[in-house]
């Protein structure tokens, strides 16, 4: 039987301490040295959106310290309300309706291990929120014109008629001058047929 000798077992001992220690920080290293990350975003990147009121960044684990930038075509920058984080997420209300557009959504937050970590969000928004404003002004003036004018103006043609009405009532008949001037024609002619027979008569 081999004897093994004691200054031997001491640097196998050592040997296999360090192999062991090697094997250990191979398998916690990925995640010692894993920061937080994004997990998804709305919008989520180059997706395509009617609208946008809020932007939704959801990590990993809690950040803190983050920052939102959105810019719009041309390379615009567009207001965004202060950033709030909650539930590993963090959300921004973008106030007002928007254009049209290439966007993109610039990030930067601090992860859990006080790592900073930061990205970027392309994406498109297809309609313009206040296109539907326009076509409300037409309709308020035109149904206001016509039924002022019917009523305004018929009441004039009955006052006009009353008044010929009562000017032909206030004078004299012409058929009553029709009549004394008859009776004044047949009075003469029998004044004057008197006044020939009592000459006949006398002689």
């Amino acid at each position: 039987m081999a004897i093994v000798p004691r200054f031997a077992r001491s640097g196998l001992a050592v040997v296999l301490g360090c192999a062991l220690f090697l094997a250990l920080t191979a398998v916690a290293a990925p995640g010692a040295l894993a920061h937080d990350r994004l997990k998804s975003s709305s919008p989520a990147k180059d997706a395509k959106v009617s609208e946008l009121k809020e932007v939704e960044l959801e990590f990993t684990s809690n950040v803190k310290f983050p920052v939102v930038v959105l810019r719009g075509p041309g390379d615009k920058a567009v207001k965004v309300d202060k950033p709030e984080t909650g539930d590993q997420k963090v959300t921004t209300a973008v106030p007002g309706p928007l254009e049209s557009g290439r966007y993109v959504i610039a990030w930067r937050v601090v992860s859990s291990d006080g790592h900073p970590i930061e990205g970027e969000i392309p994406f498109e928004l297809t309609a313009p929120a206040q296109e539907s404003a326009e076509p409300s002004d037409e309709p308020t003036s035109e149904p206001t014109a016509e039924p002022s004018s019917g009523p305004a103006t018929e009441p004039a043609s009955p006052v006009a008629a009353s008044g010929d009405d009562t000017g032909g009532q206030g004078g004299t008949p012409g058929w009553i001058w029709l009549a004394v001037a008859a009776v004044v024609v047949v009075g003469g002619g029998v004044w004057l047929a008197i006044g020939r027979k009592r000459p006949d008569e006398a002689g």
